[in-house]
């Protein structure tokens, strides 16, 4: 066989390091973007932080270094949209390229420093800063287990008991281990009894908060009861219905725990309505770690009849090219160390083109989420529209992976709160008229029924669907069973009580 010669046609994308470096920026959070900044200016010593309140945007030497070239960095302007007259004019109208200039000089600066990063902190000179409070961990509950232990005299076996005990409490509060594993973990040559580890656990099941080291939820219950005052109304029917008829209670079987504890309605009532007051997670009151805060990326602000889309400055960094370093660069030198500057210089027009791509991208698909999602700005998650990735993508000419990027761990700002970005997109569901509701607003809804049930006789799945039938909405009862689960909503049985 001759061998043979085939030619074939094939097209093949490659992505360049500018561009994986802008996908990357671009699925960044805030914090991220934040430490990404940081590590490159610590390797490009073309980059740097611009002053706060500096606002030069004029010619430098980085320009005369080279001005062919020179990349863009600004932060686009608050994008208005008018409730009454634009509502159609910003898919046709909202051209960014045409409002961002696409040649600026290569040090001009973001609108803010970031407010968090290293460069930020205080001296250690500064006498009002507290390393240890900004920076320590919150207080576990093992950690107040043993802080109360050190304030009681106990022998040194006790203590050892009581140390072992404290380990095994999770962090609701319950004693995950039994007695008997528990004295199994302790040194035999101690001797220790069963009888002395039940000992210490009644004595650490004094400590705060109250309810702690209990078994299962009676016991935790239970104690709880024992702290309160002795006239308190009902406390020793409360004390039977945890203690020999928690199951009932769970299940809402009313009538079988009246019959049981020979309470009347009435009765039963107020004794439930003190158990709610009880704390079944104890440990929950003891803070295991710091909160995490959000900061928005994106805030929309409601002006007269106009909607105002724009990117929080404090969440932006303020980078721009170090003039110094960019006047040393010559054209014609191919010296190692001309070459070095000159490399830094590129990656450093490449990370902050990078960066004005983000804040680009990000501020169009945010434009076109406030213009979809209108309705639900004005009058709340029953107005919520249907919305997929693919209708952003078509409206601003994008693909839907970089809507998928721009919108994860995004968030935005709004008069009804903060929102990741994503949770403006959902599915649809069918109405009788042939029109589409959105699956959020169809939670809103299932929500706002629930509220307003009976009590007495709270709402089915398959009722709550035959009433959205009534308005035109097609909702199976396993669909609202789905949404109602993901609301962590009871079902009807477990929503019963007396009133």
């Amino acid at each position: 066989m001759k061998p043979t010669l085939v030619l074939k046609m094939g097209q093949q994308l490659t992505m360049t390091p500018q561009l994986q470096q802008a996908i990357r920026l671009l699925q960044l959070s805030s914090l991220d973007l934040q430490q990404e900044v940081q590590e490159a200016l610590e390797a490009n010593p073309m980059l740097e932080m611009a002053d706060e309140g500096d606002d030069d945007h004029g010619g430098s030497a980085s320009d005369q270094a080279d001005s062919d070239d020179a990349p863009a960095v600004s932060i686009p302007e608050p994008v208005e949209m008018d409730a009454i007259d634009q509502h159609s004019q910003a898919a046709e109208e909202g051209n960014w390229n045409e409002q961002i200039p696409s040649d600026l000089p290569v040090d001009t600066q973001w609108e803010d420093i970031y407010q968090t990063s290293a460069s930020s902190l205080p001296s250690q000179d500064d006498d009002d800063w507290d390393f240890t409070s900004r920076t320590g961990t919150g207080e576990t509950l093992q950690s107040h287990l043993e802080w109360q232990l050190n304030l009681i005299p106990l022998s040194p076996t006790d203590q050892l008991i009581a140390l072992s005990i404290i380990d095994a409490i999770n962090a609701d509060g319950y004693l995950e281990e039994s007695l008997e594993d528990i004295l199994a973990s302790i040194d035999p040559e101690l001797e220790v009894e069963l009888d002395e580890v039940e000992m210490v656990l009644h004595r650490i099941q004094q400590f705060e908060p109250v309810g702690v080291g209990a078994r299962d939820l009676s016991e935790c219950l239970q104690l709880q009861l024992r702290q309160l005052p002795a006239d308190t109304p009902l406390l020793e029917q409360a004390q039977k219905v945890v203690r020999d008829h928690l199951s009932l209670l769970g299940s809402r079987d009313f009538s079988q725990l009246m019959r049981r504890t020979r309470l009347k309605e009435d009765q039963l009532g107020r004794v439930i309505a003190l158990i709610q007051t009880l704390n079944p997670r104890p440990g929950s009151e003891i803070a295991s770690g710091e909160p995490e805060y959000v900061i928005p990326d994106v805030i929309v602000r409601r002006d007269s009849n106009r909607w105002i889309v724009e990117l929080n400055q404090e969440s932006v960094p303020k980078v721009r090219v170090n003039s110094h370093y960019a006047s040393m660069v010559r054209r014609a030198d191919s010296s190692q160390d001309n070459t070095y500057l000159r490399n830094n210089l590129q990656e450093a027009r490449w990370f902050i083109k990078s960066l004005q791509s983000r804040n680009e991208t990000l501020m169009k698909v945010a434009t076109q989420i406030v213009e979809h999602q209108r309705e639900f700005l004005e009058y709340g998650e029953e107005a919520m529209k249907p919305l997929v990735l693919h209708d952003i993508a078509e409206a601003v000419g994008m693909h839907e992976s970089t809507i998928s990027r721009v919108t994860t761990q995004k968030f935005m700002h709004t008069p009804r709160g903060i929102f990741e970005l994503k949770y403006f997109f959902s599915s649809h569901v069918g109405t009788s008229e042939g029109g589409e509701f959105s699956s959020t607003a169809i939670r809103a809804l299932i929500k706002k029924l629930i509220a307003t049930e009976n009590p007495k006789k709270p709402l089915s799945d398959s009722k709550i669907a035959g009433l959205l039938e009534e308005q035109g909405i097609d909702v199976a009862r396993r669909t609202i069973a789905k949404y109602r689960e993901s609301l962590n909503i009871a079902p009807s049985s477990e929503r019963k009580r007396i009133v």
